[in-house]
């Protein structure tokens, strides 16, 4: 009869270093999950921030002022050179 409440006790303090084990990692796996959606959170605001400062840099009207400044000019029939390369290179 000893051995038997020795043999539970034992059984009891066993599953108890279990339950004590599984719920640390638990808390550690749900720790690590709320540091990857705050990671996550945080890379989806830098990247609409990038996108809108895409849209800012692409915008039609800052690209005809930079190219304005940089002296260049709309591309017309009567300002375009075509270059013929009469030595056969490449055929």
């Amino acid at each position: 009869m000893l051995r038997m409440h020795i043999l539970l006790l034992l059984a009891v303090i066993a599953s108890a270093l279990y339950l004590v084990q599984t719920q640390y990692a638990a808390r550690r796996l749900f720790t690590e999950l709320d540091q990857a959606i705050a990671k996550n959170r945080q890379l989806e605001e830098e990247r609409e921030r990038l996108q809108v400062e895409q849209r800012a840099q692409s915008a039609p009207v800052r690209i005809e002022k930079l190219a304005q400044e940089l002296g260049m000019e709309t591309a017309t029939p009567a300002l375009t050179t075509y270059v013929r390369d009469d030595r056969g290179v490449g055929q």
